[in-house]
């Protein structure tokens, strides 16, 4: 079983990071949408802010439970965070 990206089938790769950039993308939306800064959902998550800078920026993936963490601290179902529309719910 493969245990780094580069070693696994390109598609796949290019799947998982369209996945962290839409995550990412709708973190940071919905986030902004509250008024809420990255210090402040850092701090109601338990995530850092430099994880979640990179989440944010689809350059880092994330465990599973840090996901729910962050969508309890943004007050919405962790799914919100996988809808790739373009504009995530505020």
């Amino acid at each position: 079983m493969p245990t780094r990206p580069s070693q696994n089938n390109p598609e796949r790769v290019t799947n998982w990071e369209r996945w962290r950039v839409t995550v990412g993308n709708n973190i940071r939306a919905i986030r902004a949408g509250k008024g809420m800064t990255q210090e402040a959902l850092a701090l109601r998550s338990g995530v850092t802010r430099n994880v979640l800078i990179d989440v944010e920026l689809g350059k880092r993936g994330i465990l599973y439970e840090r996901l729910i963490d962050i969508a309890d601290a943004l007050g919405v179902p962790v799914g919100d965070l996988f809808t790739e529309a373009d504009d995530a719910k505020s």
